[in-house]
């Protein structure tokens, strides 16, 4: 075992590399959470836009996250290409990357599209259907902008670049924030659009980040598109599919278990339905946090895949595992010591109270919910991706979701159940994430 003291190099390393990631993730988050907030104000309709909202971003999220963490492969694979002095690769891997980004923005926009059309399947309250169905479309149109995105951001965060995305993400930020202001409350020419106003304000800032970043690569990088290489590049699109559509189906397995409690909130009522979205938006800032550490992970994971150095593959897991550990741990604090404050942003006191009282269950869960986010971060460094998508079907489907229904239908516990449920799932899921990367360390050989 590496004394922790010879780890110090390896957190401050990954703490540099991750925070430009952290900030640009969390940037993400907060288009949401800001949209969140501003709906909440609304003078009408507030708490039924919150609940409409809560669903189609459950829907939009369960499928597109398959498309977003595939592309989260690109990284590693860039720094270990870098670290094997193979940099000629760069050039296959961003064209292949694009042509992933393009094909999975069709499959999965097609599949969100369909399930926005078939809500009735769901049995959610029957009020909150038509500004769902239109909501989603608008966010569902942003998908492709957002993959190429994705796509061009793996290229840049494993040349170490990471505050690019960083950037261009907080500049989105600013511009969905005022586009938020303008169309929600309709300002000078431009009508209210309430929900609506949301969903096109992410649309135009997606649009936005993708412009911005795509012209980065090709002014500021050597790096370029040829299509010359289009036949090379197809390898390196099968290798990306490999390796990312069972790392996408993880984080599926995940989304699609938190959408399930969203689901089974409806059953319970509106405002349960609102309260769980204000909690999950606070608490998705936090795991976004955790997903960037985990990029970060990954990234000096799969450098040290290249330099063939089992001690650093170690070095840089564990230095991972103790950022995320520590960061989530301040984060539970503050959760538990100032829920209600935290809560307090949405214009209902009876969503507030209840908003208020998840928060406290989120700031126990997340611990748990970072050290599983960076255990598969980690895990994709090293190219191990199928046994973890066992591990998280294992986690959210066989313990967590059923353990969500059972507390709080049968048991009555109501929507404290469910998170009960979701912190059960997150502790299994941490627990033998983590315990397989080790193992899996101890058995490589480079």
């Amino acid at each position: 075992m590496i004394p922790f003291t010879n780890l110090k190099s390896d957190i401050i390393s990954t703490v540099k590399l991750a925070l430009p990631i952290i900030t640009g993730q969390v940037g993400v988050m907060l288009m949401g959470f800001t949209d969140t907030l501003q709906v909440g104000q609304m003078a009408h309709g507030g708490v039924e836009a919150l609940a409409a909202s809560a669903d189609a971003n459950g829907i939009y999220i369960n499928v597109a996250i398959i498309g977003y963490i595939c592309l989260q492969i690109v990284s590693p694979m860039i720094a270990k290409t870098l670290a094997s002095n193979r940099q000629q690769e760069t050039n296959e891997l961003l064209l292949a990357s694009c042509l992933v980004a393009s094909l999975l923005s069709v499959i999965c926009g097609s599949i969100i599209w369909q399930i926005g059309q078939h809500l009735e399947l769901l049995k959610q309250p029957i009020e909150i259907r038509g500004i769902t169905q239109s909501f989603l479309g608008y966010i569902t149109l942003s998908i492709f902008p957002s993959f190429i995105f994705s796509a061009f951001k793996g290229v840049t965060d494993g040349l170490s670049r990471t505050k690019i995305g960083m950037n261009i993400t907080l500049l989105a930020l600013v511009l969905n924030i005022a586009l938020n202001h303008v169309l929600i409350n309709g300002i000078w020419i431009f009508p209210e659009m309430g929900l609506n106003g949301a969903g096109l304000s992410t649309l135009i800032s997606r649009i936005f980040m993708a412009a911005c970043i795509i012209a980065y690569t090709f002014f500021q990088t050597n790096i370029r598109i040829k299509l010359h290489s289009f036949q090379q590049s197809l390898s390196k699109l099968i290798e990306i599919l490999r390796l990312g559509i069972p790392s996408g189906l993880q984080g599926f397995i995940e989304i699609a278990a938190f959408y399930g409690a969203v689901v089974m909130m409806g059953w319970i009522g509106v405002q349960h339905k609102a309260a769980h979205q204000v909690a999950i938006n606070l608490v998705a800032l936090t795991y976004m946090a955790s997903t960037g550490i985990a990029a970060a992970g990954g990234i000096r994971v799969g450098t040290a895949m290249g330099e063939k150095s089992k001690e650093g593959i170690f070095r840089a897991g564990t230095a991972a595992l103790l950022v995320v550990i520590s960061f989530m741990a301040v984060c539970a604090v503050l959760f538990i010591s100032f829920n209600e404050w935290l809560a307090s942003y949405v214009n209902n006191k009876a969503v507030v109270l209840l908003a208020a009282q998840l928060i406290i269950w989120g700031g126990l869960f997340q611990i748990f919910d970072g050290i599983q986010a960076v255990s598969l971060g980690i895990l994709r460094g090293i190219s191990d991706v199928n046994i973890p998508t066992g591990i998280t079907i294992i986690a959210y489907w066989i313990v967590g979701l059923p353990v969500s229904y059972l507390l709080a239908f049968p048991f009555h516990l109501q929507h404290i159940g469910i998170w009960i449920g979701l912190t059960a799932g997150l502790f299994v899921s941490a627990i033998l994430l983590s315990w397989r990367f080790y193992s899996k360390v101890k058995r490589l050989v480079l």
